[in-house]
């Protein structure tokens, strides 16, 4: 969660020493700036796919849509579930493969195609396999990646981060993508750590 802190101008408390801006004001603005300064830009909410069995908190209310894809080669339709803040996105796609056996490769085109998407190059990736129930086998990619400048990022490079989870037939992607200086970490925390599958 974003940490609130108080905005006071430095010279502000010296103001207190002059009897031409009165305690009562000082504290009136001081109140005021706090408050402003403690606005929060991200209304987290719980969320669940529609047709999908997933959880993840949302810092807005998400638009749902679905498309075709294709995923190196393999046509499906993923539905995505998406809500933008300050220009940055937060997003889970979801898909339901004619094959497990496809997870694979399906994971890795994802990858590629949003790391292309932001004409970006890859800082980290780690790769882990998921015990989900007895007899369930899953697999899951985290990634962090820089891109180029784009959009609405005022010159900025953009920020990508990504897991990327297969269980059986279904694969999800859930990313949070947006100019870097805008990219919390606390945000991205939030987003990823409550992503669930149920």
């Amino acid at each position: 969660m974003r940490l609130c802190k108080t905005l006071i101008p430095p010279n502000m408390l010296a103001m207190q020493k002059f009897s031409l801006y009165p305690p009562f004001r000082l504290a009136t603005v001081t109140l005021a700036l706090t408050l402003f300064a403690c606005t929060p830009k991200y209304d987290w909410r719980e969320v669940r796919g529609t047709n999908t069995p997933f959880m993840v908190m949302m810092p807005a209310k998400p638009a749902t849509y679905a498309r075709p894809v294709n995923l190196d080669g393999l046509q499906v339709t993923m539905t995505m579930m998406a809500a933008e803040v300050d220009d940055v996105t937060f997003a889970v796609g979801s898909a339901e493969l004619p094959d497990a056996a496809n997870a694979p490769a399906a994971l890795n085109a994802m990858k590629i195609a949003l790391v292309k998407n932001i004409d970006g190059t890859i800082k980290s990736a780690k790769s882990s396999v998921l015990a989900q129930s007895p007899g369930t086998v899953g697999s899951q990619i985290d990634i962090e990646a820089i891109g180029a400048p784009g959009g609405n990022t005022g010159g900025q490079p953009r920020l990508l981060v990504a897991r990327f989870v297969a269980i059986d037939k279904r694969i999800y992607q859930a990313v949070v993508v947006g100019r870097e200086k805008a990219v919390t970490r606390d945000a991205v925390d939030t987003f990823l750590t409550s992503f669930k599958l149920n």
